[in-house]
């Protein structure tokens, strides 16, 4: 398999009109993506969704472009969370979804992430022969032009998706009387996130529900949840749910204003469907960077914690090589197997408001299920090299290990998009944490020369 280059964890991504992310390479990704879904002589089809960015205007006729020279019809359904594609995708039985996002960046940013027909982001090996096609002349392979693909609105794809949504909710209840905040940051979930809500009874605060373009993820959403929180307090909610642009993960926040993580939801749903019988293939999939003070909670419980590299798609490969139904990160990507092919945050946000409902027990007392433990994440940025396979940092994470021993975990990850060195650590005294987590980023800074250490 050759490398990607293009593609990374979760699709394409890249300052909007500037190399990667511009109309030409959308147009060759439309019919690279397309000539390889084109197998058989049935009329193809491909759902095309999107955010609110300002550059969707851009990127999502190139696309259109690209798939229609290919012979692939396209249904457009405008402004979707990430899941509601990967849902339809399925449902529609289309050769393929695709999604305009840069998910939690700012407005300047956009991306490409690509679904399979049966809902599932493609494999990277996938990814790897798409992007190897594109660097290829295909024009003689493009469709002739009684072949050419169609382009039309598909009018019910919000509906389809509020009731895919509202059907994860658990049959017997309700949220009448329950106060919701819901942070929709400005993204794909404005319309639809509130909407769910109101229909299963919830009294409804809906904030950053009013895109302009370029105020997705501004101050609001997942990266900014102390505005949640804000009005959580403001309004005496009793829950508050902060989403991504695309909707594809969540933070939460208690009625007193207390941010919960996705470790804490993850804990919940896994104890909770356990008891109930509904938790699959005996465990859960977290990632490296979830808390100790997680893995000790389930394990106590007799429900075991596998840990997938991080990004959504490896919890959710794991999850299918061990058939287990929940899976996520501490970041707030939740993955409901049961009801989705993806993360899908306002899904995952039901499950804890049914919980909330039928424990009759205020979201501080049923979110906060254990105490983490210390944890510190850290970034080093470096000049160039390969910092991390000096024999001087070799040596000091054998004396991190050392003095951590069975108390806690070291996890040092190089960006696989920047180059950057993450540092984190996490024991029962956070002045261990502190003190490992500071000597090792001296140390890759004295042999690396870095830029700066953020």
């Amino acid at each position: 398999m050759s490398p990607r280059k293009l593609f990374g964890t979760d699709g394409i991504r890249g300052l909007a009109n500037a190399a990667p992310m511009t109309p030409g390479m959308a147009l060759r990704l439309g019919q690279a993506a397309g000539l390889w879904f084109v197998r058989g002589a049935h009329r193809h089809q491909v759902i095309i969704g999107k955010d609110t960015r300002l550059s969707g205007y851009m990127i999502e006729p190139a696309l259109v472009a690209g798939f229609t020279s290919a012979g692939m019809d396209v249904l457009l359904v405008g402004p979707l969370p990430t899941p509601a594609i990967a849902m339809l995708a399925r449902s529609m039985r289309a050769d393929l979804g695709v999604m305009i996002s840069a998910s939690h960046n700012p407005f300047e940013d956009n991306g490409i992430k690509l679904f399979g027909p049966d809902g599932y982001k493609l494999s990277d090996e996938t990814e790897a022969e798409i992007e190897a096609l594109m660097d290829t002349d295909v024009s003689a392979r493009l469709a002739a032009p009684a072949a050419l693909g169609r382009a039309r609105r598909l009018e019910d794809a919000a509906g389809r998706y509020i009731e895919n949504a509202k059907a994860s909710f658990p049959r017997g209840l309700t949220l009448d009387g329950v106060r919701v905040v819901v942070d929709c940051a400005h993204g794909a979930a404005y319309r639809v996130a509130p909407t769910v809500l109101r229909e299963l009874g919830a009294e409804v605060i809906a904030v950053g529900v009013t895109p302009n373009g370029t105020n997705i993820n501004h101050e609001c959403g997942s990266t900014h949840p102390r505005y949640l929180a804000g009005e959580v307090l403001a309004h005496g909610a009793d829950l508050g749910m902060a989403l991504d642009g695309d909707a594809d993960r969540v933070i939460l926040c208690d009625e007193r204003g207390q941010l919960i993580d996705g470790d804490q939801v993850l804990a919940l749903i896994g104890e909770s469907w356990a008891a109930d019988g509904r938790l699959r293939g005996g465990g859960i999939v977290a990632t490296v960077m979830s808390n100790l003070g997680l893995e000790r909670f389930l394990r106590a419980r007799g429900i075991a914690m596998h840990r997938a590299q991080v990004g959504d798609r490896y919890v959710m490969e794991m999850m299918r090589e061990r058939a287990i139904n929940v899976g996520g990160e501490q970041s707030g990507h939740m993955i409901l197997s049961d009801f989705a092919t993806t993360g899908d945050g306002l899904v995952a946000a039901l499950q804890v408001l049914a919980t909330i409902v039928a424990e009759r027990r205020p979201a501080s007392a049923v979110c906060s299920r254990f105490a983490p433990l210390p944890q510190l994440l850290r970034n080093v940025r470096f000049g160039g090299g390969a910092p991390l396979q000096h024999p001087d940092v070799a040596a000091a994470v054998r004396d991190a290990e050392q003095k951590l021993g069975d108390r806690g975990r070291l996890l040092l990850r190089p960006s696989g998009t920047e180059p950057v060195i993450r540092v984190m650590a996490e024991a029962e005294e956070y002045a261990l944490v502190e003190q490992v987590v500071d000597h090792l980023c001296a140390c890759i800074a004295r042999v690396s020369v870095p830029e700066t250490v953020l």
